[in-house]
């Protein structure tokens, strides 16, 4: 029998004053993926994705995110289930709008699922999938997600456009992809910000709830963390990357530090 989608964890153990605050809190969302492939690049069963989603899960993460890839770049098969198996926490799937990865996911019934763009030749998602443009293709992964339980978030860019086909479809989450935001700098960083910024406030208008994320960073997670309408930001490839210098957990813990006294600055700021 197919075990219930885990739901998310209630504020884990951040003690925040006054009361108010804690519904300020903003949950983080580790990617693992890179870690599975440090491995890959070798073979073998180390370093093991695993146990990296049980470490972050230790330094405050509120959930696991895993892209199921065509090509089995890095997450494998045998990994989406250890991961269903084995962790405590919610599970985010990200996947293409695929005929096998619908199957795989209502075969693990994760928390969520992105429906996210994939092209076998990129080496990382580089855009939001095109809601507006493929609502009929996209309807009926929507609809077979959300009938099993299952969370459904698309992955877009900030675009009005975006976010009322995101509605139509009946998707309750958006991801708002970050990456040109965490690419660029000066005016034009400032811009995508403001953009962001703006799809937030309108997704969350119209019933979205809002997630962000792809190349966050230490120096570009603030201002992101700020925007009081996102829920979530999922973030991996940067922490994995700074895990080799200062491990996992404190790379884990250093993000949910600076997630946490953004929206504590902000709320007091009013």
């Amino acid at each position: 029998m197919a075990k219930p989608p885990k739901r998310l964890p209630e504020d884990r153990g951040l003690n925040l004053s006054p009361p108010n605050l804690k519904s300020m809190r903003q949950r983080l969302g580790v990617n693992i993926d890179h870690v599975a492939t440090i491995r890959n690049a070798r073979g073998g069963g180390f370093p093991d994705p695993v146990r990296a989603a049980k470490l972050a899960a230790q330094a405050g993460a509120d959930g696991i995110t895993a892209h199921l890839r065509e090509d089995r770049r890095h997450i494998s098969d045998d990994d989406i289930e250890r991961l269903s198996r084995e962790i405590d926490l919610p599970l985010n799937l990200e996947m293409a709008a695929t005929d096998e990865m619908l199957q795989i996911a209502l075969k693990h019934r994760p928390h969520a699922a992105c429906i996210v763009p994939e092209k076998r030749e990129e080496r990382t998602t580089e855009g939001g999938i095109d809601a507006a443009g493929q609502q009929e293709r996209l309807a009926p992964f929507v609809k077979a997600l959300g009938d099993a339980g299952i969370r459904v978030s698309l992955f877009i860019e900030s675009d009005s456009k975006q976010l009322e086909a995101a509605a139509r479809l009946g998707a309750p989450v958006v991801e708002l992809h970050t990456g040109a935001y965490c690419d660029s700098t000066g005016a034009q960083r400032d811009e995508h910000l403001r953009s962001i910024e703006s799809a937030a406030r309108f997704g969350a208008s119209i019933g979205l709830e809002i997630h962000a994320g792809h190349g966050l960073t230490y120096e570009t997670v603030a201002a992101i963390a700020a925007i009081p309408q996102i829920r979530e930001l999922n973030i991996g490839h940067f922490l994995v990357g700074e895990a080799i210098f200062v491990g996992l957990d404190a790379s884990v813990r250093q993000m949910r530090v600076l997630m946490d006294e953004t929206r504590l600055a902000r709320s007091a700021s009013g």
